[in-house]
C-alpha cells in the first residue's frame, strides 16, 4: 500500500498523506500516486494535468485560483522544501477565509490534497525546490484569480527565509480577500 497515513484536518477537504518509503543505503523508492490506493482512502479526485515547477529560495507563489474552472490539487515536493498554504474560498464554508499551512519537502515525503474552492500558494525554504501538482482539471489562462499573498486580515505568518520574498509581477498585484469579494459581487 503507497498511503502510510492520511490525516483530515480541521478546514473541511484538506488532507495531509504521508506515502510509504522503501529506503535503503541506495536511496528510497515510493509510489508517488495510485488511484485505486487515493480513492479507497477517500480522495475520488480525477487527476488529469501534471505541473512542475521549480523556483529558488524565497520564491513566493501566490494565492491563486481557477475562477470558472476551479481544480483540485495534489502538491508535493519532489527536491527541496518549501511552506505550503491553502486559503478557502468556498462560498458558504464555515471555514471561508480561513487557511493551513505545512511544510512539504523532500525528506518529509508530505502530499497535501487541496480541494475545488480553495486558493493555493508556497514559500520556497531551500537553496531550489521542484514542486508537483496534480490538477483536477486543464489550466486555462484566461481563468486565473489570486489573493494578495499577505493581506493583513488573513494573519498568515509565512515564514522567515532571511531574505525578501521574490514575487512575480502578477503576484504583487493580487487584491486583498475584501477587495476580490467587493469585485465579485460587483463584477
Amino acid at each position: 500500500m503507497p498511503i502510510k497515513s492520511i490525516t483530515s484536518l480541521d478546514i473541511e477537504g484538506l488532507k495531509v498523506i504521508t506515502p510509504q518509503v522503501f529506503g535503503d543505503s541506495r536511496g528510497y523508492f515510493k509510489e508517488h500516486y495510485v488511484m485505486r490506493e487515493y480513492r479507497e482512502a477517500g480522495i475520488e479526485t480525477n487527476f488529469i494535468q501534471d505541473n512542475v515547477s521549480k523556483s529558488t529560495k524565497s520564491v513566493l507563489r501566490g494565492l491563486h485560483f481557477q475562477i470558472n474552472f476551479p481544480q483540485a490539487k495534489l502538491v508535493s515536493v519532489l527536491s527541496g522544501a518549501v511552506y505550503d498554504l491553502a486559503l478557502d474560498l468556498r462560498e458558504g464554508s464555515p471555514s471561508f477565509g480561513e487557511h493551513y499551512g505545512l511544510i512539504l519537502s523532500e525528506e518529509n515525503h508530505k502530499q497535501f490534497y487541496i480541494p475545488e474552492g480553495f486558493a493555493h500558494g508556497f514559500c520556497v525554504l531551500s537553496d531550489t525546490a521542484i514542486f508537483s501538482y496534480k490538477c483536477s482539471d486543464y489550466y486555462h489562462p484566461n481563468d486565473e484569480g489570486g489573493i494578495y499573498f499577505n493581506d493583513p486580515k488573513l494573519n498568515i505568518l509565512w515564514p522567515d527565509t532571511g531574505e525578501n520574498y521574490i514575487l512575480s509581477d502578477k503576484d504583487k498585484l493580487w487584491p486583498s480577500l475584501d477587495d476580490y469579494l467587493k469585485n465579485k459581487l460587483h463584477g
